[in-house]
């Protein structure tokens, strides 16, 4: 691309790249159909059942046949990956990182092809689609620079102060071994790939199990990885029911750790089942975010409206940094709804691979239904919808899963202000102070991301008190959202994360390895 894409500078791209994803779009629909492998032992392999996925903008529109791996495709991925290992752990950092580098070129140039499929299959609009494509190059490219640069962590210490003999001191972070990834709907690619990547540079060797929602994004992945030259085992992809593969991986005892990326619910059963005999294994688990953001009265109302309605409503509210819960303080609330409305109301809804429609359909069917008795559970309970409210059956929209944003006023102790709702609905609450907006903000047991609109003295104050571990002071990107590998950490407090170390942090790469001290003495 001709300009660096983040989620922070994808408003306003070069033309080149609208008619790139417009190419990339028709190649992809020709292809449509297809019945797809699972990856194992270097090897594409043929499941014993498929399911059909299709595209939640048009639900008659087939994708592609994706295997639903059993229980012994995951006791096999398993075994070639403990196989793997011994030759994979045993390889130069150097190495390693190439391999990785040579993954992140092969990524960026496919960008608009998986792009343009997760477009399909996410209902991500085009600038979303290939955000998370070129995030996903840019993890293996970060995790490559990040490992060499710290000498794959492997320090000298100094020598025990003996005078009899010389003591050598080394520590030593080693990886762990077989590692499962099981990557959610909403970023089928990044946060497979982030992962995978994190994992692999590190010495240990990879199942990854994608979401049976978006089973096309880890099969792009895994194209990449296996046309980029990575020995068979080191990397391994299946797709099915969490419930069948899933659950094998986890109880698989050769199984040496596991990154997640879903509900807080999941990821605690995943944690405490990772901590049972014979020895607990690492987890390391993004669990969500009720997410919240704080406008003042000394705010930029224009700056906020416009942070506040791409992270309320990009990608359908179906990200964990979403926001979906707002506190204005009472003196700038109408003024500020009114922005919000009027910014609402002129969101394109439609067909995400068409350049004018901003949001797309939902993902799932669930989360359609989902969408109807959340907004009749607003109209109760003391809560006020002030715009959207509407799934839209009629015409073309009517063929996919799509929804209006909604925007809603609720008195603190309505139920929703404590549910991962997971769609485009915002609830909104008008407080008299600062200090009470704080109050309410730290209230959710879920500590992901939080947004500030204010006076600059202000800020100061914001992330003294904040509890939450991804934090927007005055980003007219968005409130709440927009994390990017090498600009942005990405972790959660509370319940949100179980290790208190973001994603694409200086503290990241540890956490796929154990620490050996080494004492030689001479």
């Amino acid at each position: 691309m001709s300009f660096k894409l983040t989620y922070s500078t994808m408003f306003d791209p070069p033309a080149q790249l609208h008619a790139s994803f417009d190419s990339a779009v028709a190649r992809a629909l020709t292809k449509l159909g297809a019945r797809h492998a699972l990856h194992v032992a270097g090897e594409e392999r043929v499941a014993a059942q498929y399911f059909v996925k299709t595209n939640p903008a048009d639900c008659e529109q087939v994708l592609g046949e994706f295997p639903a791996a059993s229980a012994a495709d995951a006791a096999e991925a398993v075994r070639a990956a403990a196989t793997a290992w011994q030759d994979w752990k045993r390889t130069g950092p150097a190495r390693r990182a190439q391999l990785l580098r040579g993954v992140a070129g092969l990524i960026e140039e496919r960008v608009y092809d998986i792009a343009a499929a997760l477009t399909l299959e996410v209902g991500k609009n085009r600038m979303e689609a290939l955000g998370e494509a070129q995030e996903t190059a840019d993890f293996f490219t970060l995790y490559a620079e990040q490992f060499e640069r710290h000498g794959g962590f492997d320090r000298p210490l100094p020598d025990d102060p003996l005078s009899t003999h010389v003591s050598h001191n080394r520590s030593v972070l080693k990886p762990y071994g077989p590692w499962v990834v099981i990557a959610p709907f909403n970023f089928p690619l990044a946060l497979a790939g982030g992962p995978v990547a994190a994992a692999l540079v590190t010495g240990n060797t990879v199942i990854v199990k994608g979401a049976t929602a978006t089973p096309w994004a880890g099969r792009l992945l895994a194209d990449c990885v296996r046309d980029a030259g990575l020995p068979p085992g080191v990397f391994n992809y299946l797709s099915g029911q969490g419930e069948v593969v899933g659950a094998a991986l986890i109880a698989d005892p050769a199984v040496a750790g596991v990154t997640f990326t879903g509900s807080h619910e999941v990821g605690m059963r995943i944690a405490r089942a990772l901590q049972a005999p014979p020895f607990p294994r690492p987890c390391i688990a993004e669990m969500g975010g009720k997410n919240a953001c704080i406008v003042t009265a000394a705010a930029d109302l224009d700056r906020a409206s416009t942070g506040i309605v791409r992270s309320a409503f990009g990608m359908g509210g179906q990200k964990c940094s979403a926001l979906s819960r707002l506190y204005v303080h009472e003196q700038v609330a109408d003024a500020l709804l009114a922005k919000l409305l009027q910014q609402t109301a002129a969101i394109g809804i439609g067909d995400p691979a068409r350049r004018e429609h901003w949001l797309g359909p939902l993902t799932t069917q669930t989360a359609y239904e989902n969408y109807g008795r959340y907004v009749e559970l607003l109209r109760g309970g003391g809560a006020r919808l002030v715009a959207g409210g509407e799934r839209l059956r009629d015409g073309v929209l009517g063929r996919g899963w799509f929804v209006r944003p909604t925007i809603a006023e609720a008195p603190p102790e309505h139920a929703l202000w404590n549910e991962e709702m997971f769609l485009p609905i915002l609830m909104v609450h008008r407080v008299a102070s600062n200090e009470a907006a704080m109050e309410l903000a730290n209230r959710s047991p879920l500590g992901l991301t939080a947004g500030f609109y204010g006076g600059a003295h202000e800020v100061g104050w914001f992330h003294e008190h904040i509890e939450a571990g991804v934090t927007y002071a005055n980003r007219p990107q968005g409130a709440t959202t927009g994390a990017w590998p090498g600009y942005q950490a990405f972790g959660g407090w509370k319940g949100s994360g179980s290790t208190g170390k973001a994603i694409a942090s200086f503290y990241y790469l540890p956490q796929y390895m154990r620490e050996q001290s080494q004492t030689v003495v001479e």
